[in-house]
């Protein structure tokens, strides 16, 4: 019989097409199958999708475009400079700041990946990071508005203590040499904040004088682009349907009651079930005084913003899956922890 030999730089070809585009191939299967089988679900998802990418555009706009200026400028340094000294403190910095930044669990994905790729110690990103999603200042008016001062400041102190966490365990799995290189391969030149730490360079500040920084500007501020826009909009699909097969009275059995139970459920539902920041309060709200216990309410405002599906899908694809499980389990095991103290506190 005679030997067949593989076309090597066919399949060669074909495997990298699949790397680049199984991300579009998935959403478009999506909408494909939806378009058979339900079609008036299939223009409501690819709305659902197309508004939700509006809403989160300028938060995603400011990220990426401070993340291809550092590389731009050579800012990158200095700000990977600026998260060095005695790791205790970075991660209380880091925490705080992320409890106070503007970026939703989303926008802040391409600051991380440039943070991550200059060389920051991932105890520091982690605070940042996991802090990030749970508050920020319109948050926090809104969140006094719906539920109240008390639940706004237990939210806030949610936030840091959730980042202290993160931080203290990512900085105790380094030192016992855990976590090493957490960007995962292929992500960076063009793709997603760069790769390893790059070679310092002088700061320039009118980068755009610069042919070659201009064009580093270009293929950072696309690259992260493409990369989350892909995701993006796989996650908002899949969102769709959660929203439109899982009704919102099946949520409401499952969280309403008081005691414990309602809390480890409020943090495990949160990650699927959790809408965004600012439609879940209502909903919280609603659940609240439906009495539902406040700290099952937190918990699920709190896992659900670090752990929605847009978040987890964009950070899946952003690290190594070690990392990636580092993060679902800090996310979910602080929020239950900050449930559970502010059941407590409630009670009192």
């Amino acid at each position: 019989m005679e030997n067949i030999t593989p076309n090597v730089p066919m399949v060669q070809a074909l495997t990298r097409i699949w790397r680049e585009y199984r991300v579009w191939l998935a959403s478009l299967t999506i909408v494909m199958v939806l378009a058979i089988f339900d079609p008036g679900q299939a223009l409501d998802s690819v709305l659902f999708a197309a508004k939700a990418l509006m809403q989160t555009a300028p938060f995603l706009v400011l990220s990426i475009a401070i993340a291809a200026w550092a590389s731009a400028t050579g800012a990158d340094n200095l700000i990977a400079r600026a998260f060095t000294g005695a790791p205790m403190t970075m991660i209380l910095m880091a925490a705080i700041a992320g409890g106070v930044s503007p970026f939703c669990s989303c926008g802040v994905i391409p600051l991380i990946a440039a943070l991550l790729a200059m060389g920051v110690p991932l105890s520091a990103v982690m605070a940042f990071w996991l802090a990030s999603p749970v508050m920020d200042p319109s948050m926090f008016v809104l969140t006094t508005g719906v539920l109240g001062l008390e639940f706004a400041i237990a939210k806030t102190l949610a936030a840091v203590g959730l980042g202290l966490f993160g931080g203290w365990v990512a900085h105790s799995l380094s030192k016992i040499g855990g976590l090493s290189s957490p960007l995962r391969e292929g992500i960076g030149n063009g793709g997603c904040g760069g790769s390893k730490i790059r070679a310092p360079k002088p700061v320039l500040w009118r980068f755009w004088e610069n042919p070659e920084r201009r064009a580093r500007f270009g293929r950072e501020a696309s690259g992260i682009t493409l990369f989350l826009t892909k995701w993006l909009v796989l996650a908002f699909l899949l969102e769709s349907l959660i929203l439109a097969f899982v009704p919102v009275e099946t949520i409401t059995s499952v969280l309403g009651g008081t005691g414990f139970g309602p809390i480890v459920l409020g943090t495990l539902v949160g990650v699927p079930a959790y809408l965004n920041g600012y439609a879940a309060l209502p909903l919280v709200g609603g659940l609240i005084s439906q009495g539902m216990a406040p700290g099952a309410g937190l918990a699920f405002l709190v896992a659900g913003g670090v752990t929605s599906l847009p978040a987890a899908l964009a950070v899946w694809a952003l690290v190594k899956p070690g990392v990636f499980g580092l993060y679902i389990a800090l996310a979910l095991s602080g929020a239950l922890f900050a449930g559970v103290l502010f059941q407590l506190w409630s009670a009192t």
